[in-house]
């Protein structure tokens, strides 16, 4: 169905140069060129008077929505709202112009709402915040927060060494998700260890708990001492290192994508934690959601044997890159340093360690809790 002649429109401030319509879609040209289609059901179904508030929940569901719908008129108010007038509704649509922006389907509007990790090697400057600013003052946590979700590693110096103040850490945007180690964990070498991390040997790059379903998401260690000699912790961007083997050996990629593998960890009589996923996780449009590496927790394959070998390959040849001094960063945590990692993107690892003590506390968390606080603030400035 031809579009409608384009109408003109002078409201400067609301940027929309042009507004045209046919009754299954609206069309808006805006005053940078970019344009933007509304097909007609979506706008019945996000009329914002059908909702407790502009962003908040619908006071309707989908399957009660008209049949037919179709775009009758459309104007520009005075106030700079888009005024669409849809069939089997007794009063028009209005929306800003601002939220049309927001939430247009166009492809670069679409990919510019799409979460855009920075990649990063070994270049990379230490993202960092410090604690008394980001525990009393909302721009530098938003600021500590935006690095920490952009890169999926922040550093923070100055937390007081306290037992606990990890925890509070966390209570600076979230809630800790407490696992079989308990709300907190000490990350000291003890005498008969259940767990590798609980000695002084170097580990090498891993994410935390590739054998839960779901993994913890974010994980975050607090120095409370540090080592005389050796310890220092190692990070590498896991999405970055995916990345490279798509690039480099394509085949490999796709193989670690579609094959999952199982995880398990086992204290005898007490946990006997099992789970299967990829060592590479896509989403719906091929973009990498997650990654998973732990050597000390992957269980052995059970893979077709005809497949074994290639499948080797590819994982060994990732293995590399996570340990490429290319990628990886290596720093060395005093007392009162914390870092926090997005534990389904960047791996961390350390050296061995033998002369003092070393004593970290962790705990975990998930991400909603920091996009939601880092959103807040940021809508809020």
């Amino acid at each position: 169905m031809p579009l409608a002649a384009a109408r003109p429109i002078t409201t400067d401030d609301i940027g929309i140069a042009t507004l045209r319509h046919t009754p299954d879609r609206l069309t808006i040209r805006w005053s940078d060129g970019r344009e933007s289609p509304y097909p007609a059901i979506w706008l019945a179904d996000n009329r914002p008077d059908r909702r407790d508030r502009p962003d908040g929940q619908r006071l309707f569901d989908a399957i009660d929505l008209p049949d037919d719908i179709a775009i009758g008129s459309v104007a520009l108010g005075a106030d700079g709202a888009v005024e669409i007038h849809l069939t089997g509704f007794d009063t028009p649509a209005r929306f800003g112009a601002a939220w049309l922006r927001a939430y247009a389907l166009d492809p670069a509007s679409r990919a510019e709402r799409r979460r855009r990790p920075v990649l990063w090697d070994s270049s990379l400057a230490l993202p960092a915040g410090d604690y008394e600013a980001v525990a009393g003052d909302e721009a530098a946590r938003a600021k500590w927060l935006r690095q920490a979700w952009d890169h999926g590693f922040a550093l923070l110096r100055g937390v007081p060494t306290e037992p606990g103040m990890v925890c509070k850490v966390v209570e600076l945007f979230g809630f800790v998700r407490e696992t079989n180690y308990g709300r907190l964990f000490d990350v000291v070498a003890v005498d008969k260890p259940q767990n590798l991390a609980f000695t002084a040997i170097g580990l090498g790059n891993h994410t935390d708990n590739p054998y839960r379903d779901p993994v913890p998401q974010l994980q975050l260690l607090h120095c409370l001492e540090a080592a005389a000699e050796g310890g220092e912790s190692v990070v590498v961007d896991g999405f970055a290192a995916a990345e490279r083997l798509r690039r480099e050996a394509p085949d490999a990629f796709a193989l670690l994508t579609r094959r999952a593998v199982p995880f398990r960890y086992v204290e005898p009589g007490r946990v006997d934690l099992r789970s299967r996923a990829p060592l590479i996780e896509l989403d719906a449009e091929g973009a990498l959601a997650a990654v998973r590496y732990n050597n000390r927790s992957i269980a052995p394959f059970d893979l077709d044997p005809d497949e074994v070998e290639a499948f080797y390959d590819a994982y060994r040849h990732f293995g590399r890159l996570l340990h490429d001094p290319e990628l990886t960063v290596g720093f060395r945590l005093a007392p009162g340093d914390l870092f926090l990692v997005d534990n389904q993107r960047v791996l961390h690892g350390r050296r061995g360690f033998s002369a003092g003590r070393r004593w970290l506390q962790g705990c975990y968390a998930d991400k909603d809790g920091l996009t939601s606080t880092l959103f807040s603030l940021e809508a809020a400035r």
